[in-house]
């Protein structure tokens, strides 16, 4: 089941292009219907249902909720709305708490606004877009990290489970982390930053899941590779590897942090390989599989003939 502000932003973008959705959506309450209503206005709407709040009271509610949802479904259920045209305007409720948390509260996460911030990013992917989609999609991952706090959530997919938002946290995590580095090619700052969300990522989700984990040590690898701190990345695969020796793909990184940089490490290359080299064919002694892995490693970092 997706959240009220997914089926909100599905209901908007129909509403701009279909005729048909129009005709058929007559009458439903969007967030869009809020913007040219004051905030007296909006308490007044809430009001109209019985619903008599000001800033104080719904600061209170904010604290402990994660989303205008969660506190507008109760008000919803207790009380009775006849016919269809009724139960679409009881939305209002859900709407005028939305917009008042984006106006009065703009710095306190919440699960709306965390959906829009994630969206607006991905309206920037594109040619050269990269960097402003990062620096919207940094503010949602501090978002991120604040409702996982908040909400004493343990996992993503604990967090999916209660967001159901338009993207899922699983896949955007993943786009954030590629997105970064595309946009630490033009900025440096964007590759600290993606180094910083996937040890943060290592740190919090170290079991989520073993694909993501993987890549994100890697990510951590490549990163400090291309800003030149050779010996942190060194350290970091060594000490991976040394753990588990039987991550090719591992390997496959470290070389590759020669092979993608040379523009910055040309000097390093010729003495950092060749340790690399040495590690690699250890690891892969006695086993066909690891040795076709550590085959692929050498041949990356350009010493195997």
């Amino acid at each position: 089941m997706f959240s009220w502000v997914a089926i909100d932003r599905f209901a908007e973008k129909e509403r701009a292009k279909s005729a048909a959705f129009r005709k058929q959506s007559a009458g439903k309450v969007l967030r869009s219907d809020a913007k040219q209503l004051t905030d007296d206005e909006l308490l007044a709407k809430l009001g109209s249902f019985g619903i008599e709040l000001d800033r104080p009271s719904l600061e209170r509610l904010w604290r402990e909720a994660l989303s205008a949802e969660k506190i507008a479904t109760p008000l919803v259920d207790q009380r009775t709305f006849h016919g269809r045209q009724a139960e679409m305007e009881s939305d209002w409720i859900w709407v005028c708490l939305t917009a008042l948390w984006q106006r009065w509260f703009p710095d306190q996460p919440c699960f709306e606004l965390l959906d829009d911030k994630m969206q607006a990013g991905y309206d920037f992917l594109g040619p050269g877009g990269a960097t402003a989609a990062c620096r919207i999609w940094l503010e949602a991952w501090r978002d991120v990290l604040g409702l996982f706090d908040k909400g004493g959530l343990p996992s993503i997919r604990a967090f999916d489970e209660r967001f159901r938002g338009s993207q899922s946290l699983f896949n955007w995590i993943q786009d954030l982390e590629d997105e970064l580095w595309n946009a630490g090619l033009e900025d440096p700052q964007f590759l600290t930053a993606r180094i910083a969300v996937c040890e943060e990522g290592l740190r919090r989700f170290p079991a989520e899941d073993d694909l993501m984990t993987e890549n994100r040590r890697r990510a951590v690898g490549e990163s400090y590779f291309e800003l030149g701190e050779t010996d942190k990345a060194e350290a970091l695969y060594r000490d991976w590897l040394q753990a588990d020796p039987r991550w090719g793909w591992g390997w496959i990184g470290w070389s590759d942090g020669y092979g993608f940089t040379r523009t910055k490490l040309q000097d390093l290359a010729a003495s950092r390989t060749d340790s690399a080299r040495r590690a690699c064919r250890r690891a892969s002694q006695g086993s066909p599989r690891y040795a076709r892995a550590a085959g692929r490693c050498l041949r990356r970092a350009g010493t195997q003939r």
